[in-house]
């Protein structure tokens, strides 16, 4: 089913805290109920051209396809106009999904999962940053969104999935340690819980996108066990590993090579593994 989360990072400015970044992490693991799991999945995605990232949980099929297609339309320069806010873009966003939605075919299994979420983040001109979920449920077959507030500290926006009780758990043991409100205790929380995690509908290794004050998606490599991983896929048996940035589980920043963390690199120790 997958575990997606979504947080805000903040650093210090002389007139306060001010958000300076925001991420989407997910698992890799795709299920087919109880029968069989794929763990190279791809689950976040983000625009060359606009600040916009998103995740997805839930079915798979149809809003990777969907996902992928409205992203190449906002490269393109189809989708959103140039002066919109972040608002205009996540209405239009919406439209869009619920149109394709509307044209799913219902004379096959269509969407098979009970719910299908997607987290959607921006960024706009004047370094705003926002959030919003878009769920539908199959139940009452509806769609809903959610738009989540900021704390004045580095912390989590939304947590989807059938690992979300898990990392919560997780989150709330670092969340007392040293490393509370900060962005790295966010990741953490996520690596720990997909680390020992008990359901088995979650699992691969982590993928990560995210968005700074300037530039447009960031997709970040992981490190985890000494093996290579960008979104989703394992890529140890390639080469120029350096043209990305690569992280390790402690959100460490690492040398693509090396896999080590590199020289001058801000260490960032997790509490729970003194």
């Amino acid at each position: 089913m997958t575990l997606l989360v979504s947080w805000i990072g903040l650093d210090s400015k002389k007139d306060g805290n001010k958000p300076s970044s925001l991420y989407i992490a997910s698992d890799s693991r795709i299920s087919w109920g109880n029968l069989a799991h794929f763990d190279f999945g791809r689950k976040v995605f983000g625009c060359k051209n606009s600040s916009d990232i998103f995740g997805y949980c839930g079915d798979v099929l149809f809003p990777t396809i969907v996902l992928n297609q409205i992203i190449d339309a906002a490269d393109q320069g189809l989708l959103f106009k140039p002066d919109w806010d972040c608002k205009q873009k996540f209405q239009t966003v919406i439209d869009k999904l619920i149109q394709s939605f509307n044209k799913y075919p219902k004379e096959v299994s269509g969407i098979t999962a009970d719910t299908l979420e997607i987290i959607y983040a921006s960024r706009d001109d004047d370094k705003k940053f926002f959030c919003q979920k878009m769920k539908w449920t199959k139940a009452i077959n509806k769609w809903a969104s959610e738009e989540v507030e900021f704390s004045g500290y580095s912390d989590k926006l939304f947590v989807i999935g059938s690992g979300r009780q898990e990392f919560l758990e997780k989150f709330d043991l670092h969340w007392q340690s040293e490393n509370s409100r900060t962005s790295r205790a966010v990741f953490h929380s996520f690596c720990d819980t997909l680390t020992g995690i008990k359901d088995k509908h979650c699992g691969g290794a982590p993928q990560l996108v995210g968005l700074y004050r300037s530039f447009n998606a960031r997709f970040y490599g992981i490190i985890k066990g000494k093996k290579r991983y960008f979104n989703g896929m394992e890529i140890s048996n390639l080469t120029n590993f350096n043209n990305i940035e690569w992280r390790n589980e402690l959100f460490e920043v690492c040398d693509g090579d090396t896999m080590e963390i590199k020289q001058n690199a801000q260490r960032q120790p997790n509490a729970l593994r003194h």
